[in-house]
C-alpha cells in the first residue's frame, strides 16, 4: 500500500503565541524529548477546528509521526525550533501539493501534560493565516484576553496556539512492502480463491494443507528476522568483548607485579655476576 510522508520540516520557534503568552525554550525541548504516539498522538486539523463527522472539511488531515528540536537562526539571532515529520492524508497531499492551499502551520501546545509538569504537542493545524494576521491576532488577545478569537477551538483552556508561520512541505512517497512469508501467503490464498475446483472435498484438503504450509513459512520468515537482528547484535557484543580481553591481556603482561620479591643476582667465586635470571 502506497502512502506519504513528510519531510521534516520547522513548525515552531521560541517565541510569541496567539493568547499573550510565549513558547519558552524548555518547552520545546519538551515536546521533542516526550513527544510519544502511542502515548498521545498528535493530528493534523484544519484551521485549529475538530469535527467529529468523518466527510466534514474539518476531520484530521493526518498525523504527527515524530518531532525534535534544533537551533535555527533567525534575523541574526540562534532560537530554538521545533521540527516535525508528519504522515498526511491524500486530501492534505491534495491541498498542499496540487490547490497550493493551507501552507502555514500552527502548533497546539499544553504546558503541563497529564500531570507531568512537561509541556507535549497536542496537535498541528495546517492554515491559510500567515504570521502576520497571528501577530495582529496576538496584539488583540493581550489587550481582551477573555475575547481571543480562537478561544473555543481550543481542547483544554490551558492550551495555547503558535503564531502561524509559513511551511515548506514536501512529501514523498514511500511503499509498506510486506515480507516474503506475507507475499507468499497472500499470493496462495488468491490462487486458491480464484481455483476451479472439481473435487470440492479433494481440493478443500489440499487447500487446507497449502495453507498450513504458508502459514507456517510466514512464521518462520518472521522468527529468521528477528534471529537475525539478535545475531548481529551479539556479534558486536562478542567483538567487543574480544577486544576487550586482548587489551586487557596486553596490559597485564606488561605490568610489574611489585608484590613478588626480585631474585638476586647470582655471582661467581670470583664475585662477578654470571648470571642475573
Amino acid at each position: 500500500m502506497k502512502k506519504f510522508r513528510s519531510k521534516w520540516f520547522r513548525v515552531a520557534v521560541e517565541g510569541a503565541t496567539t493568547d499573550g503568552r510565549n513558547i519558552e525554550r524548555a518547552w520545546i525541548e519538551d515536546m521533542a524529548a516526550t513527544y510519544d504516539r502511542a502515548k498521545y498522538g498528535a493530528r493534523i486539523w484544519m484551521e485549529h477546528y475538530r469535527s467529529a463527522l468523518p466527510d466534514s472539511p474539518f476531520r484530521a488531515y493526518g498525523d504527527v509521526l515524530a518531532v525534535k528540536a534544533e537551533e535555527v537562526e533567525i534575523d541574526g539571532e540562534k532560537r530554538l525550533a521545533l521540527f516535525a515529520q508528519i504522515e498526511p492524508t491524500d486530501d492534505l497531499v491534495n491541498l498542499v501539493n496540487k490547490l497550493k492551499q493551507k501552507i502555514f502551520t500552527s502548533i497546539e501546545v499544553l504546558e503541563k501534560f497529564a500531570g507531568t509538569g512537561k509541556a507535549y504537542l497536542m496537535g498541528l493545524a495546517v492554515t491559510d493565516s500567515p504570521a502576520s494576521i497571528g501577530t495582529e491576532m496576538l496584539a488583540f488577545a493581550q489587550q481582551h484576553p477573555d475575547a481571543n478569537p480562537l478561544k473555543g477551538r481550543k481542547q483544554n483552556a490551558d492550551s495555547l496556539f503558535s503564531v502561524a508561520t509559513e511551511t515548506l512541505l514536501e512529501f514523498e512517497e514511500i511503499e509498506d512492502k510486506p515480507s516474503v512469508g506475507a507475499a507468499l501467503f497472500g499470493r496462495v490464498q488468491e490462487l486458491l480463491k480464484g481455483k476451479q475446483v472439481r473435487d470440492d472435498g479433494e481440493f478443500a484438503q489440499i487447500g487446507k494443507a497449502v495453507e498450513a504450509l504458508a502459514e507456517h513459512f510466514k512464521e518462520q520468515a518472521e522468527i529468521f528476522a528477528d534471529e537475525q537482528r539478535n545475531t548481529a547484535e551479539l556479534t558486536t557484543t562478542v567483538q567487543q568483548l574480544s577486544a576487550d580481553l586482548a587489551a586487557l591481556k596486553t596490559t597485564l603482561g606488561t605490568t610489574q607485579d611489585h608484590r613478588q620479591q626480585q631474585r638476586p643476582t647470582a655471582s661467581g667465586g670470583n664475585g662477578r655476576i654470571t648470571t642475573d635470571c
